[in-house]
């Protein structure tokens, strides 16, 4: 409430002092909400509880017995799962309200053990054997389900997550550079069929109103990986990497035309960003061919104007989103 604007009217007699008076004893009084505090401390408490649990059992396996500690992990999965089964709203493909505040974060307790318990039984005992695209597959599918039936964006992350380790490779855009092999031939294409894939169900999620809100963590996780691969593409083959430019261009145009119809200046922004990316290997490329220290000045002049130039795009591209969105 802006008492400013009671004040205004005031001086211009359109308001008394009592009411002025009244408005701001209202304004004085005002609840504070301590929603975001509240949900930060619930997820903070699961995150605790799920690292307590595991340092405890990590300090008193011996003593525990691995059969007591599947149990414990057991009870408490079945006992999250059944709390959340009790308590959901009936199913709908549209945006679907949790029934409390705790119902969200015993549902990500009780999937994060479940997960815990799966991966505890295959290093223990091997419950699948060799089959260890299997010990992925299973929390991928229940991940999934769960994600869906009841609607919560946090185990789709995870569910996501599960999918990028059952295709073989490490999901966040850090550990893409970081911790995987990009000469590796078959993951640059693992990356480009799971970003693929994540794009096309933010689309039909999209466009088909299936869980509508879920379309950003596809896209989300899906263009960042499958751009990744493509940048790695360029770097890694010498032959084809200008088909790799090519094809990231296809890529980035869909989503950048997405992201302008969606008003998303998030996406329109990561889009540039690659881009960039993109265009700078291939003229560092080109200039390389030309063997010649003037290819050195022409890279650094590239890089001085082109950074200007991305920076005052991007300014130029939020203001026609803002424009747009009026």
């Amino acid at each position: 409430m802006n008492i400013k604007v009671f004040e205004k009217l005031r001086a211009a007699a359109l308001i008394n002092d009592a009411e002025l008076t009244a408005v701001k004893t209202a304004e004085d009084q005002q609840l504070f909400s301590l929603h975001w505090e509240i949900k930060t401390l619930l997820y903070l408490g699961v995150l605790l509880l799920s690292g307590g649990l595991g340092i405890l059992i990590y300090k008193n396996i011996d003593t525990i017995g691995h059969q007591v500690i599947l149990l414990i992990i057991g009870v408490i999965c079945a006992g999250c799962f059944s709390y959340c089964i009790r308590k959901k709203a009936p199913f709908s493909w549209a945006k679907v309200n949790s029934p409390n505040a705790f119902f969200d974060y015993a549902l990500l307790l009780g999937c994060l053990t479940f997960v815990t318990f799966v991966g505890y039984l295959q290093f223990q005992y091997t419950a699948f054997g060799t089959a260890y695209g299997l010990a992925t597959f299973i929390p991928l599918a229940v991940l999934t389900v769960s994600a869906y039936y009841f609607d919560h964006l946090g185990v789709l992350s995870m569910a996501i997550t599960n999918l990028a380790a059952w295709m073989g490779i490490a999901v966040t855009p850090f550990q893409l550079l970081s911790a995987n092999d990009f000469g590796s031939v078959q993951l640059i294409y693992t990356g480009v069929i799971l970003g693929g894939l994540l794009l096309l169900l933010a689309f039909i999620s999209a466009r088909k109103n299936l869980k509508k809100h879920f379309a950003f963590t596809y896209q989300n996780f899906g263009a960042h990986i499958i751009f990744i691969a493509c940048v790695a593409g360029m770097c890694v083959y010498d032959a084809g990497w200008l088909a790799w430019f090519a094809f990231m261009a296809v890529i980035g145009f869909f989503i950048f035309k997405e992201a302008f119809r969606e008003r998303s200046f998030y996406f329109v922004l990561i889009t540039v960003l690659y881009g960039y990316i993109a265009l700078s290997i291939a003229v560092v490329r080109l200039l390389i061919i030309t063997n010649d220290i003037g290819g050195v000045y022409l890279g650094l002049l590239y890089f001085i104007g082109s950074a200007i130039g991305v920076i005052v795009l991007l300014i130029s591209l939020n203001k026609k989103i803002k424009h747009a969105s009026v």
